[in-house]
């Protein structure tokens, strides 16, 4: 007996060893294994579903400032029509009038521009003559003068002389007497020429210079005469080319190759102001996907998308983002991204609803199954966990940062930490696991 407690002992230090080895069975394990998988860096190519309609690459309402009856339209509602395209013409008898009345009264202004031209040239040669002349009168009604006074000045010596010959007796008194008449002659010619030369000072004042004076300013009236019928001449043709231009646009056309999606005009009636036709350019259309506040951080301008149509019998078009754009109403949450594809033939109308299929930037950490998230919100698995006695389970939080659908990416997890595959098989905390 006193042998034993070593036996038990023995058998005890067995049965560790034996648990040890490869062959343990680990206490109350599930009765089939739980499939687990090993944490791993990877990278995932991820894409976002999203939905929305197509719409047109350009939609163009035309109207027309034109109050003229319309000729002839040439389209209807549904008709293909290219850029250049004649859509209507408006009636243009009264622009045609009015142009050819224009045509006239420019002739006019161009006449009446030469002659004041001519006049101008006319003045400058006056304005040359007339300083000219009013210098030379000067200098004449100087001399004048000069000459007067010295005819004065000699005719004064000669009475003095006279005067003493007949005190002497040598002359008679008649001879004085012509001679003080001479003098009082001379006299009056010099107020005479300095009269003249006062006038002719201030006709040359007043004649002035080719920078002042009644010459320059009479140039400047002929220029500007000159200037305002070369202003009216450019007012006319400035007229003339306002009616061929009312009268181009009496020739409605289209701007853009697409679809006439509404014919507001008929042959007879006027403009007005309303919209007389509406465009849709088709040749390449936009698809307006409707976008969470995610999806506008997720989804990156130039991403590849895959959309597929509603009725087109599984047809899918390819198209890239062009556009995350901002709030669709003012205070909502609702964005649209936008995605630019090629429709030839026209075949997606504007309307039309589309499903997306948008390919992510890829997203490189640890990877797991995608199956293996417990909740919808992917924010928490489960772990197998080795407490050396026994596999456990464990639920781990975690945040998914990408996925592909197949394999997310998340943070809170080391690579090599063993996840269980499935979170749907309603494992609880501490429950003892058998691995696959």
């Amino acid at each position: 007996m006193r042998f034993l407690p070593l036996l038990l002992a023995a058998v005890l230090l067995a049965t560790g060893c034996a648990q040890k080895g490869g062959g343990r069975t680990r206490a109350g394990a599930s009765p089939n294994p739980v499939p687990t998988s090993a944490a791993r860096v990877t990278t995932v190519r991820g894409t976002s579903t999203i939905s929305g309609v197509i719409a047109p690459f350009e939609n163009v309402a035309i109207t027309s400032s034109l109050s003229e009856p319309t000729d002839r339209v040439n389209v209807v509602q549904g008709d293909e029509v290219h850029a250049g395209q004649v859509l209507a013409v408006l009636d243009t008898a009264d622009l045609l009038a009015e142009l050819a009345q224009a045509q006239g009264a420019l002739d006019t202004d161009i006449k009446t521009a030469q002659s004041d031209d001519a006049k101008v040239a006319q003045s400058r040669y006056t304005e040359t003559l007339n300083i000219g002349t009013g210098n030379d009168q000067v200098q004449s009604a100087r001399a004048a003068l000069a000459q007067a006074k010295q005819a004065l000045s000699n005719d004064q010596v000669n009475l003095a002389r006279d005067r003493q010959l007949v005190a002497q007796g040598y002359l008679a008194q008649q001879t004085v007497d012509q001679q003080l008449t001479t003098v009082i002659s001379d006299q009056a010619a010099i107020r005479t020429a300095q009269a003249n030369l006062q006038t002719a000072i201030t006709n040359q004042e007043v004649n002035g210079t080719p920078q002042r004076g009644l010459q320059e300013a009479t140039v400047a009236s002929a220029i500007a005469d000159a200037a305002a019928a070369r202003a009216a001449i450019e007012q006319a043709r400035a007229q003339i080319q306002q009616y061929k231009v009312e009268i181009q646009r009496a020739t409605v056309v289209s701007p853009v190759d697409g679809v006439v999606t509404n014919r507001n005009l008929n042959p007879g009636e006027y403009p007005g102001s309303r919209t007389i036709f509406t465009l849709q350019e088709l040749d390449k259309v936009y698809a307006d996907l409707n976008a969470s506040s995610e999806d506008t951080f997720a989804i990156p301008v130039g991403a590849n998308v895959t959309l597929t149509i509603s009725g087109a019998g599984g047809q899918q078009y390819d198209g890239k983002v062009v556009a995350v754009l901002g709030q669709v109403t003012p205070g909502s949450t609702d964005f649209t991204v936008q995605v630019l594809l090629q429709n030839p033939g026209s075949k997606l109308q504007a309307g039309l609803p589309v499903s997306a299929s948008i390919a992510l930037a890829p997203v490189h950490g640890v990877g797991i199954p995608t199956t293996a998230f417990l909740d919808d919100t992917h924010t928490s698995v489960m772990i197998a966990e080795d407490q050396l006695v026994d596999v456990v389970a464990k639920t781990v939080k975690v945040k998914e940062i990408g996925s592909d659908g197949t394999t997310s990416i998340v943070s809170g997890l080391k690579p090599g930490q063993d996840v269980i595959s499935n979170g749907q098989l309603g494992l609880a905390d501490g429950q003892s696991i058998a691995q696959n």
